[in-house]
């Protein structure tokens, strides 16, 4: 009864328990589903175990309670064992997990650190220890702060305590001491751990981008300030549109449009090219050879400037992207330099070929570069000429001393610019086995192309000398004649004595007669050479003034060009030349002829300019009329003298190039002097730029306000288009001190470079 009881106490505690323990896991497996099928198939697996039945299980559920309770706890003990197994696979693949995540941190590309709150380094991979070039162990007990460079330290402890106050990620980019002092660029990025108290760090080196960020930065800071400070105009353009997408200032400049105006026009908009087609054409162009270049494009700016330019366009990519620059340089001043130079070269050529004695030119690498008709002559037997060494020239006309010297005078004018001058050279020609003598001078100028030559002028004097040497002769004989006649004066007074050699002494009295008589038509034979002489050089100089006007009429510039085009009407224009060169051959010898005016000194500078202003007239058809002050002809000679020139010149320019049909000239008072001016009804011009223009096409105003500033006067011109051009010069009365005659002369020299 007692055991009975026993078993009764201890299977209700079994029950109880088992009856706690099944609510237990009643309620477990009612939270955890997973808990349900783990205990499925417990109970499967001890079915198989124990081979019992499962109706034979569902009647001891139903009939026995203690083998119930019993196989409750089997299954229970069975899926401990299946949980303790499923957690021993956890922890394994929790380990190997692990592994892998530390080969993967401590072998990882990029630096990975773990920092705590106060900036301790806790953790750091392999790729952190070769970046910093310290050792883990080493590292591990630093404050990451200390590796900061000390100017970003402040910098870094905002970031961190930014970081932990919003525990979301931020970046930072600050410089790191490495081991030797160097320093690199990095950027952090960092996130909070799980448990709040520390962040991981991702460590990215960026000092090489850095440098390459800086060095574009540089590039396109260069750029840019190329692209705004450059003297040439460029423009950008869109491949797709034909359109400018920007432009640099010069060429906004170039063209007087402001920038916002040019973008989104196209090239022939601007006027850089034709027309539309013309610049479709040039983009085909660009397509196929990714380069056009144009030598030579009229283009007129916005306000109606004309000027000529070079153009290159070039096709490239940017980013991937097509683009089009184009760079336009105005080569407007070198344009007109080559007109001036190829003018001058006709000039220069023109004043040696024209020259009355022989000229020929020695350039700076010393060889012939020209020789006129003159001089062609004297070196006959030498071929080639021009172009040649003047030291193999020099050396095959004369002997080697003589060759020597000549060279020597030459290459020492040419290098220290002082000119040489022989009145009389004599030596015997090696070429021709002849002694001649010359008269010659050398002069260092500046050639037409910019560098230094040797100009040489020289004349053949030996025909002149034999005539002089017989001059001398004759001389002799007259002389001796003299003698002679004194010698028959004296013997007719003996003349009985000499009765016997009377015959004789008439025989050498008819002859010393025939003798004078012969020295006498040789003198005059002499003196009309002479004569001659003079008269072929004064013919000659004459001819070279007229012929130098000739070269510098402007008619031959347009008979060339029409020569060019073809030849009808070639006679009529020639014709028309010709005319005008005895024209301005009439008009020397009339200068020549009224150099100065006696009128102006006789009467007076209104008498002077009537009497002018009376031939002009008549000469030009253009009416004249002249309003006068009669106060002006108190002023002294010098100052009557620069206003009748101004007048004078000033009507030559109108009748020269205003193309009027009236002029008036006004002399009048003003406060503290006299006032001239001069108005014409004809064309105008643009007079700053013909002031300055150079080339000396425009002496005749420089002279002009050269003359009324030289007696401290002031001169000025004023051109208006449909209104003609006023020349006016104001001199002060009484006596002025004029500047001495050397000071004019000292301008003139400095603004000289040599002589041409």
């Amino acid at each position: 009864m007692k055991r009975k009881l026993n078993a009764s106490t201890t299977l209700a505690k079994v029950r109880a328990r088992a009856s706690a323990e099944q609510r237990e896991f009643g309620a477990s497996l009612a939270n955890r589903p997973m808990m349900l099928s783990l205990y499925r198939r417990a109970e499967q697996q001890l079915r198989k175990h124990s081979g019992v039945a499962r109706e034979k299980l569902k009647v001891q559920k139903t009939t026995e309670d203690p083998r119930r309770v019993l196989h409750e706890l089997q299954v229970h003990q069975v899926e401990l064992e299946m949980q303790n197994e499923e957690l021993r696979q956890a922890r394994n693949a929790m380990e190997a997990g692990l592994e892998k995540y530390s080969d993967l941190y401590d072998f990882a590309p990029i630096s990975y650190l773990t920092i705590d709150r106060a900036g301790m380094i806790t953790e750091a991979n392999l790729a952190t220890t070769q970046l910093l070039e310290i050792g883990r162990a080493a590292l591990l007990k630093k404050r990451f702060g200390d590796i900061v460079r000390v100017e970003d330290r402040p910098a870094f402890a905002a970031y961190l305590g930014r970081l932990f106050e919003s525990k979301v990620w931020q970046e930072c980019d600050l410089k790191l001491a490495v081991r030797g002092g160097s320093l690199i660029d990095v950027r952090l990025r960092a996130t909070i751990c799980e448990s709040g108290d520390a962040c991981r760090v991702a460590v990215t080196d960026v000092t090489d981008r850095k440098r390459a960020e800086d060095q574009l930065r540089v590039s396109e800071m260069r750029y840019r300030r190329l692209f705004e400070a450059a003297h040439d105009g460029v423009l950008i353009l869109d491949p797709a549109t034909r359109k400018i997408t920007d432009a640099n200032p010069f060429m906004t400049r170039l063209l007087g449009y402001p920038q916002a105006q040019l973008i989104g026009k196209e090239l022939f908009e601007i006027g850089l090219l034709s027309d539309e087609a013309a610049s479709q054409l040039m983009f085909r162009q660009l397509r196929r050879t990714h380069q056009v270049r144009y030598e030579d494009l009229p283009l007129k700016s916005r306000t109606g400037r004309h000027q000529e330019v070079e153009v290159v366009a070039n096709l490239y990519e940017e980013d991937g992207h097509p683009v089009i620059q184009c760079n336009i340089r105005d080569i407007t001043e070198r344009k007109l330099a080559e007109d001036a130079l190829r003018r001058n070269e006709a000039l220069f050529s023109a004043l040696i070929e024209q020259a009355p004695v022989g000229v020929y030119v020695v350039d700076a690498r010393f060889q012939m570069l020209q020789i006129n008709r003159e001089a062609q002559p004297s070196f006959a037997r030498v071929r080639p000429l021009v172009g040649r060494d003047f030291s193999e020239i020099i050396h095959v006309l004369w002997p080697k001393p003589t060759a020597d010297l000549i060279e020597k005078r030459f290459r020492h004018t040419l290098e220290t610019g002082r000119p040489f001058q022989s009145a009389e050279f004599s030596a015997r020609r090696q070429d021709i086995g002849e002694r001649q003598i010359f008269e010659w001078q050398i002069q260092r100028v500046t050639l037409p192309a910019g560098e230094y030559g040797v100009v040489c002028f020289f004349s053949n004097i030996t025909e002149r000398k034999r005539a002089e040497e017989i001059q001398r002769r004759v001389a002799v004989l007259a002389a001796s004649n003299q003698k002679l006649e004194r010698e028959i004066v004296r013997r007719q007074g003996v003349e009985i004595a000499l009765k016997r050699s009377e015959r004789t002494q008439r025989k050498l009295l008819n002859q010393s007669l025939q003798q004078r008589e012969e020295l006498r038509q040789l003198s005059r034979q002499v003196l009309r050479a002479q004569e001659e002489e003079r008269k072929s050089i004064s013919r000659e100089l004459h001819d070279v003034i007229a012929q130098t006007l000739t070269g510098i009429n402007v008619r031959l510039g347009a008979l060339k060009k029409k020569a060019a085009m073809g030849t009808r009407d070639l006679d009529r224009n020639i014709a028309r030349t010709q005319r005008m060169v005895e024209k301005s051959v009439e008009i020397v010898h009339q200068f020549a002829r009224e150099l100065r005016p006696a009128v102006l000194d006789d009467l007076g500078l209104i008498p002077a300019l009537h009497s002018y202003m009376k031939g002009f007239t008549t000469r030009t058809g253009v009416r004249a009329r002249l309003t006068a002050f009669q106060a002006v002809e108190q002023l002294d000679g010098t100052q009557r003298t620069v206003l009748y020139r101004v007048a004078q010149e000033a009507l030559t320019n109108v009748a020269r190039h205003a193309h009027a049909s009236r002029v008036e000239v006004q002399i009048k008072k003003v406060p503290g002097g006299i006032s001239m001016s001069i108005r014409d009804d004809g064309k105008s011009f643009r007079v700053r730029s013909t002031l300055s223009a150079n080339g000396g096409k425009r002496l005749g105003l420089l002279g002009m306000r050269e003359r009324v500033e030289m007696v401290g006067g002031k001169f000025t011109v004023v051109s208006t288009p449909g209104r003609g051009t006023s020349v006016q010069a104001e001199i002060p009365m009484g006596k002025v001190r004029s500047q001495s005659d050397a000071e004019p002369r000292r301008r003139a020299a400095k603004k000289g470079h040599g002589i041409v």
